[in-house]
């Protein structure tokens, strides 16, 4: 019968920890429990709610430093950071819908543990880039911190990179201090209407090339930009590539326009202003386009941006689905049909022949039992993240099977 436990202090959390490692036990880590079905189903008989971590417990605008517990939902803290015109850099997307949950509840501890960056991580970096700080208690029933409340931090060992894309399998981090910068004064969006994919990966990467400071590059392939909530997206009739430019207004004006003259070879042009802009790239970072589809299989590949094309020509061959491109052609998501294999076969196949690597986001559990959700690693970097588990959670008490079977 599965357990839920509930601890309200880092002490108490610790008691449970060990009670698990002294009984043989392991336990499922969540929130909110958005993310529960990003990753192999959890070989753990309970469950360790961490939703009392919850709250903003230091805010420094001035600074530019905000400390939250694991378990706060990023709109409040978003919310907090809008008052003061700032955000979170990384632009953490929210993959609740396309994962079957609700909308806006994710937390800032699952986005960390998750490294899940938004269309802004060609310019600012990974999630794990932003992370100054956290508390954690180890597997071992431990209670650890790192980093520290400054951008400019040089104690001890860098471990916030490391916890980061963890899932939650070395530590139970119970409070997070990450680094937030000012909004935008404006946004802009050039549109290049119709281009191909593999025409759209080359005005891409021109963009990206040119001095204009270019923060978000996205292809939509035409049954995707169908789909947006942006009519002049919806409505082009064909594919849209996206190019977002960000700053001061003067600055922006000029830039988008340079943009637009380097783009009217690669098709027609058009252009949103900062409101249409937001909600387009909150369907790009958000995977929105693919949260119905019946809940097939989707999944998240980090190509090399010149391939992009090739690859998505080579699974779609094989497979019946849709695709979209983010961060200037480096990372293609897919959404397939079903199949036993939740198009494994066909998508280790195409990033084994042009390069890249893929993670499975969503599929049916069983599919997710069956076959590896993230890239396989070749051995001797398996050993070294074996090593590395062992350091933390030597018994497997948190999110055991969550990365790899039985680990």
């Amino acid at each position: 019968m599965t357990e839920t436990l509930k601890p309200e202090t880092p002490d108490q959390l610790c008691e449970a920890v060990r009670w698990a490692a002294a009984a043989e036990e392991a336990f499922e880590v969540l929130a909110a429990g958005t993310k529960r079905s990003f990753g192999r189903p959890v070989e753990a008989g309970h469950r360790l709610d961490l939703g009392v971590f919850a709250g903003i417990g230091l805010y420094e605008a001035e600074e530019l430093v905000l400390a939250a517990g694991a378990a706060t939902p990023l709109a409040e803290i978003e919310a907090a950071l809008a008052d003061k015109r700032q955000r979170l850099e990384f632009e953490p997307p929210d993959l609740g819908p396309l994962l079957g949950a609700a909308p806006r509840l994710g937390t800032i501890g699952g986005a960390i543990a998750c490294n899940l960056a938004g269309p802004r991580r060609i310019k600012a970096g990974a999630a794990r880039d932003h992370v100054l700080g956290f508390n954690a208690v180890s597997g071992r029933g431990e209670i650890f911190k790192s980093g520290g409340r400054v951008v400019k931090n040089v104690t001890g060992f860098d471990l916030s990179k490391l916890m980061a894309g963890s899932f939650g399998t070395l530590a139970v981090m119970t409070e997070v201090t990450v680094k937030v910068l000012p909004v935008a004064e404006e946004t802009r969006t050039v549109l290049v209407l119709g281009a191909d994919d593999a025409a759209a990966g080359k005005a891409m990467s021109a963009a990206l090339g040119a001095p204009s400071d270019v923060s978000g590059a996205a292809h939509l392939t035409a049954p995707v930009a169908s789909a947006s909530g942006i009519e002049r997206v919806a409505g082009a009739g064909g594919a849209v590539t996206a190019l977002r430019l960000e700053g001061p207004a003067p600055s922006v004006k000029v830039r988008a326009r340079a943009i637009g003259d380097l783009m009217k070879n690669f098709g027609e042009l058009d252009e949103l202003g900062s409101a249409d802009s937001a909600v387009l790239w909150r369907e790009v970072g958000n995977a929105t386009f693919f949260a119905g589809d019946d809940g097939g299989p989707v999944w998240r590949l980090s190509v090399p941006p010149a391939a992009g094309a090739r690859v998505a020509a080579h699974i779609l061959d094989g497979i019946e689905g849709k695709v979209f491109y983010d961060w200037g052609g480096g990372l293609m998501w897919l959404a397939l049909a079903p199949t036993d294999d939740g198009g494994h076969g066909v998508v280790r196949s195409a990033t084994a022949q042009h390069g890249g690597h893929a993670t499975l986001v969503r599929a049916a559990a069983g599919v997710r039992t069956r076959v590896p959700v993230f890239e396989p690693q070749p051995a001797p970097l398996a050993a070294l993240t074996k090593r590395v588990k062992e350091g933390f959670d030597p018994l497997a008490v948190l999110n055991p099977g969550r990365m790899v079977a039985g680990v």
